[in-house]
């Protein structure tokens, strides 16, 4: 089974190399340039989800993305209650289509 670690490092070798985060309203912010991104107009290539198997504070979602400016990065999450606002606004986005 592959730890987040992991994920990260295979994403990043893939070429996701740039960390990104949410916004507190839920839209995507670029690591390099610090452009902030309609999630409606990035491109989810990955989804990977990590399920705590005895406590729930252990789940976690690392996404590998592509922008629109032609930036490929990655964001990793709290998953379930501990989420935070703008990122769970922003997954919701990203996976609505």
């Amino acid at each position: 089974m592959e730890t987040i670690l992991e994920a990260i490092a295979r994403i990043r070798s893939a070429g996701y190399d740039l960390e990104m985060s949410a916004t507190p309203e839920g839209w995507l912010q670029c690591g390099v340039c610090n452009e902030v991104v309609d999630p409606a107009t990035a491109v989810v290539d990955e989804t990977v989800r990590f399920e705590g198997e005895s406590n729930p504070d252990d789940e976690a979602i690392v996404v590998a993305i592509s922008t629109p400016h032609g930036h490929q990065g990655y964001i990793v999450a709290a998953y379930g209650a501990d989420m935070e606002a703008g990122d769970v606004a922003l997954l919701q986005a990203l996976t609505a289509r």
